[in-house]
């Protein structure tokens, strides 16, 4: 990135690693991707489960029992419950020790909890952000790395003592940490807040409110001004996730969207438009790929060129630019993630069983998209997954299937999309021959750290970044909150130059310890 006069005026974020999935899997057993997708990602390889089942059941047309669904709702929230806490300490909150902010008279209190390795809060959100997955490999026999889910169903049978062990460990997830360490109140209580409004009063409501986790980062998160800068594209995507089952037994690409109990949507222009995943294409102008148009996954290709020769063409990133055919505004950058989902969840007209909160709504009319919005966002998902996990694990009827055997079609076309903890996740399957003919992913890291397209509009991290206020030219921890609150899945290097000299000022890793 470029910075002039203390502000970053221009940013390319680069990919710098090639994977290749996509091409492992051609010719491959169509159930390959059950195996090789979840190797994707070390942190969220469920939520990649997840949505290559899908994208199977889609092309084999299966029927799915309803103990099935509600296992993959339950094992796909738990990944994402034990991420919040893990990322927010780990990845996000130990830039708040940096020393730019010692003249802030919360410094102090910001050290003693978020140092790394040392904080109190940090020892105890990280220790206990691993209990949720105690509950995924109940089900799913392992986390990371399961591959349970399949077409059908699941390849599992609990008994009434999995049920209540894994209600025990929610619980005490949620006691130790979600109640008493991150809000100091009841989930319900908080739940209540409505408004930014509502969200400001409950900090001050009581002391318990005020010396949260949560109460801290509000107070301190302001008062660095976290909220000031950040801000993105603006416009959002959420493919939206976990089925009312009842409602998506025999899974189709057309049927997905009503019967979402998390919501899809895309939010542009400041309008919602219901998401279609036939608008989605990938474009390839500035990545390490041949092409010269942009295609739909399903047409979509994967056939890399040398960087060396790549650059001299203008490209810069091994990631592709996923964009979004939206009506009235053309194909666009989209960011993914919680707050695209929050967003969605305050979309107008939401069926019974989806999801309805419209406290980011209010939030972005108030103070607007920034880092600190981004951040809230998705600790505000805690305790509204936590009960939506005991929801569904009361409902399951251990007497009734959890699998029912597929026909395996020789050839077909299917779609499976989930919301990772970091955002829209999708895959697409062309089956032919009983072969993996194509097989596409898209990933939230994709769609927030695309580079620009053909008609040069910046990704949502490259716009992101610009206009970033930096205080230090040679420690410029600002540039690593904006990178951070993306939660990108990739270890990543900022590179910062002075926009007049070109001399580089700096260069840090974002996300350097996992």
């Amino acid at each position: 990135m470029t910075i002039e006069d203390g502000v970053v005026t221009s940013a390319w974020t680069e990919a710098a690693m090639f994977r290749g999935f996509e091409i492992i899997l051609r010719g491959k057993d169509p159930q390959a991707g059950l195996i090789v997708t979840p190797r994707i990602c070390g942190i969220c390889g469920g939520s990649h489960l997840y949505k290559a089942c899908y994208a199977l059941d889609t092309a084999w047309r299966t029927h799915v029992p309803t103990n099935a669904t509600l296992i993959r709702n339950i094992a796909q929230a738990c990944e994402t419950l034990q991420s919040i806490p893990r990322y927010f300490y780990a990845l996000f909150a130990i830039d708040f020790v940096n020393k730019n902010y010692a003249k802030s008279a919360l410094f102090d209190e910001a050290v003693r909890r978020f140092a790394p390795y040392v904080g109190t809060a940090y020892q105890k959100g990280v220790v206990l952000s691993g209990k949720p997955v105690e509950v995924y490999a109940i089900f799913g026999g392992q986390w990371p790395h399961s591959s349970f889910m399949v077409p059908g169903g699941v390849m599992c049978a609990p008994n009434l003592s999995d049920i209540t062990r894994a209600t025990a460990i929610l619980h005490h997830w949620k006691d130790n940490w979600l109640e008493k360490e991150w809000l100091g109140c009841s989930i319900d209580r908080w739940l209540e807040n409505k408004t930014w409004d509502d969200v400001l009063a409950w900090v001050d409501e009581n002391e318990s409110h005020y010396n949260s986790d949560c109460g801290f980062f509000i107070r301190y998160a302001l008062d660095i001004g976290l909220d000031k800068y950040g801000a993105g594209c603006g416009n959002y995507l959420a493919s939206g996730t976990y089925f009312e089952p009842s409602l998506y037994d025999h899974p189709t690409v057309a049927g997905r969207q009503s019967a979402l109990i998390g919501r899809g949507a895309v939010y542009a222009d400041g309008k919602y438009h219901e998401f279609d995943q036939a608008r989605v294409s990938e474009d390839v102008t500035h990545a390490f790929y041949k092409g010269d148009r942009p295609l739909h996954p399903w047409e979509g290709q994967t056939d890399p060129i040398d960087p060396a020769v790549g650059r001299d063409q203008g490209k810069y990133t091994w990631a592709k630019a996923p964009r979004y055919d939206v009506p009235g505004l053309g194909r666009i950058p989209l960011e993914a993630g919680p707050l695209a989902r929050r967003i969605a969840a305050a979309a107008p007209d939401p069926a019974p069983h989806m999801d309805s909160d419209p406290l980011f709504a209010d939030i972005m009319a108030r103070i607007g998209p920034s880092v600190f919005t981004r951040q809230l966002a998705r600790m505000h998902e805690a305790p509204k997954y936590f009960k939506w996990c005991l929801d569904w694990l009361s409902r399951i009827d251990l007497h009734d299937s959890f699998y029912d055997k597929p026909i395996e079609h020789e050839s077909g076309k299917g779609w499976g999309a989930t919301e990772a903890a970091r955002g829209a996740l999708m895959d697409w399957i062309v089956l032919e021959n009983g072969k993996i003919e194509n097989y596409q992913v898209i990933t939230p890291t994709a769609w927030n750290i695309g580079p620009r397209d053909s008609e040069g509009a910046l990704g949502p991290i490259e716009q992101a970044l610009i206009g970033t206020p930096i205080v230090d030219m040679h420690d410029p921890v600002e540039l690593g909150h904006v990178a951070r609150s993306f939660d990108s899945c990739l270890v990543c290097t900022v590179h910062a130059y002075d926009g007049k000299s070109g001399k580089e000022l700096n260069k840090f890793v974002i996300n350097g310890m996992v």
